[in-house]
């Protein structure tokens, strides 16, 4: 089965809805009510976008016959809104040439009026479904002109149908009230919907989504079918491939060549692809090998393990779930909710029922297996507990090293560092080991307040896309944004050679951003207190980079090294000023002229006993108030003559009666 995860994204109660369509590139569901009135629906805010439009529509055409189109039109602030009323009186289905006044012909099968009818869009067969008050659905090729399959089991009349857009599903509705998913290639029923809305009226499927908008006695609907992630992977060399419905195509970033160098951050990318034959079942997942060799298609309950370069089939079984580890060699399979086997060199080398059952499993360098219970870590090896931990992920991404590993949860992301020298001398002396496992298997390194949606591990940098469709990576407890992303976009990876990364979107379309490597390795080095290499990494980054690098620093608590890395003067003098370098600091308040640099470094210089060149500070800001501080407090008669004298002379009359006063002038 296609075990398809079905989610409700929007119910919204009204009069009876005769028909749904939704925007394609607005969050936005138009119904048509019974009554005559016309709602559109955000479905992201869960209210009504509009008001209600049913003033102010013109009839742009209307067609006699069977089928009634109403196209109507809003005022200029709103989108065309298209209608389509279909009406088929008979027992039958008759079919017309566009342009032609006679039928080219019928088909006949149902018993009693037919209700609703739609075409299978996908090209490669010649199909149309229809629907009737005989309870019935029928699937028909209309170019043989007979009945495929027959689907039975509503309990009432059959109102709408819909052959999903981009899923292999049949939608149908019914006055049950009951939708119920069929799977289009075997005919099975996949499941029954029933949302107590009383009768279905319409269905609608949107192309290049999994949303379904439904219309009901009571009001509408919309759902999502399946993963919102496309079937897309890619290589560490910049091949990716990916699944249309089931044709599985390739895409090499190596072919855009010299036009590499005049790529602009977030613009989609004009690749070639390549067509690498069709599926034997329909791809939910694709996923590349770590070593790139390999890459296995997911779906229908089945995994198919292909060679990537000719998609030659390898090896393949029934699963739920399938994940690699980090070497390769082996992998995992789910199977229901209590079995996990392990895969060697593509044959089984071990099977396990974990203790708590097993909703999901984890590829990476340890085998990760969550339960209702939380989430535990096997060895690939022996099989053996490492540890178990009370969080529910969602993702877990490993770094390349293993050492590092990112567990990502409904509500936020934790940092984790591996320790398998830990780990070995616990398994050794056998102390250390409860039914948890390993105690001190991990360490906590953070926890940051945000979903990641997809991610991606370059040395010790964690790049990932979030649920406010943001570009960030995370690196020592700071989180850097790349880009704010107008869309929802899934991480593909990072080419080191290019200093990008490159993202794919449910269209299938790829964009890229600049990422420096030299500055992630630099951020690297310094996490792991290697500044040797850090030293040698720096001449690599460019200088309008060296500021990030400097406040990278900085909130490390490297403020020696921040101050020499920064081109910034700005952060140079807070540097300067906090790490007490009061030459650096005359310096740049000499270049800067700035009053309030000045005096800040007065401050630092009266706190450092260098009273002299406080003194000449506060001159240089025209301080009068900090002078005649300074000079009282250091009892000395000279710096108070001086300062009556300027004073006066900038008519700055309170601190000059003040310092002839003190004087007894």
């Amino acid at each position: 089965p296609l075990r398809l995860d079905i989610k409700r994204k929007l119910t919204a109660r009204s009069d009876r809805v005769k028909s749904v369509d939704l925007h394609p590139t607005e969050p936005w569901m138009v119904a048509s009510l019974y009554s005559g009135t016309v709602v559109v629906w955000n479905h992201e805010t869960q209210i009504e976008a509009f008001n209600h439009l049913h003033r102010g529509l013109i009839c742009l055409h209307y067609l006699e016959n069977n089928i009634d189109i109403l196209i109507l039109q809003c005022s200029t602030k709103h989108p065309l809104i298209i209608l389509l009323l279909m009406k088929c009186i008979n027992f039958s289905l008759v079919v017309w040439q566009l342009g032609s006044k006679t039928p080219n012909f019928t088909l006949e099968g149902h018993e009693k009026g037919v209700n609703c009818i739609d075409y299978y869009s996908g090209g490669d067969k010649p199909y149309l479904i229809s629907g009737a008050d005989d309870r019935l659905v029928k699937i028909w090729d209309y170019q043989n002109k007979t009945c495929v399959q027959t689907l039975e089991g509503h309990a009432q009349n059959v109102t709408c149908v819909c052959f999903h857009p981009e899923l292999p599903i049949i939608l149908t509705g019914s006055e049950d009230g009951t939708v119920r998913v069929w799977h289009s290639n075997t005919y099975r029923l996949e499941n029954t919907l029933n949302y107590s809305m009383e009768r279905v009226w319409c269905i609608c499927g949107q192309p290049g989504s999994n949303s379904v908008a439904l219309g009901y006695d009571e009001g509408s609907i919309i759902i999502k079918l399946g993963r919102e992630e496309p079937a897309m992977s890619m290589d560490s060399s910049g091949k990716i491939i990916w699944a249309h419905h089931s044709e599985v195509q390739q895409a090499n970033l190596k072919s855009m060549g010299e036009t590499m160098g005049e790529i602009r951050d977030g613009e989609r990318l004009s690749l070639g692809v390549k067509d690498m034959g069709s599926c034997e079942i329909f791809p939910q997942t694709i996923q590349h090998s770590p070593n790139g060799r390999f890459v296995v298609v997911c779906g229908d309950g089945e995994y198919i393990i292909y060679t990537a370069m000719a998609l030659r089939n390898k090896s393949f079984g029934s699963a739920q779930e399938f994940v690699w580890a980090h070497d390769s060699s082996q992998y995992a399979i789910r199977e229901g909710s209590s079995m996990v086997r392990i895969f060697k060199n593509f044959k089984e080398k071990k099977a396990f029922k974990p203790d708590f059952g097993t909703e999901g499993i984890f590829g990476g360098f340890l085998l990760g297996v969550r339960s209702n219970s939380g989430l535990a870590f096997y060895d690939w090896e022996s099989g053996e507990l490492i540890r178990r931990i009370e969080i529910q992920p969602k993702h877990i991404f490993w770094s390349d090293s293993g050492e590092l590993v990112c567990i990502g949860t409904d509500e936020s992301f934790f940092v984790l560092r591996y320790l398998p020298e830990k780990v070995a001398a616990a398994q050794e002396s056998k102390e250390e080991i409860t039914e948890d496992g390993i105690e001190g298997a991990f360490e906590v390194l953070g926890e940051v307040p945000e979903i990641v949606k997809t991610g991606v591990w370059v040395g010790d940098c964690f790049i990932y896309t979030s649920s406010l469709n943001r570009l960030n990576y995370y690196v020592g407890g700071e989180i850097i944004t790349i880009a704010h992303l107008d869309r929802t976009m899934y991480l593909l990876g990072y080419i080191p050679k290019d200093d990008r990364l490159y993202l794919g979107d449910k269209e299938l379309n790829v964009i890229s951003y600049s990422l420096l490597l030299s500055v992630l390795e630099y951020q690297t080095a310094v996490m792991r207190r290697d500044f040797s290499t850090a030293d040698k990494v720096l001449p690599t980054i460019p200088k309008e980079q060296r500021a990030r690098v400097a406040h990278f620093l900085e909130k490390q608590g490297f403020r020696q090294q921040a101050l020499a890395v920064t081109t910034d003067p700005e952060h140079k003098f807070e540097l300067a000023l906090q790490l007490g370098e009061l030459k650096i600091a005359y310096q740049l308040a000499s270049e800067a002229e700035s009053e309030q640099k000045w005096k800040q470094l007065a401050e630092l210089a009266t706190t450092k006993c260098q009273f002299s060149l406080a003194q000449e500070c506060l001159h240089q800001a025209q301080d009068y108030g900090g002078l005649l501080l300074l000079a009282t407090a250091s009892g000395n008669v000279n710096m108070v003559g001086k300062l009556a004298d300027g004073a006066e002379k900038d008519g700055k009359t309170n601190v000059a009666f003040l310092t002839y006063f003190l004087q007894g002038r």
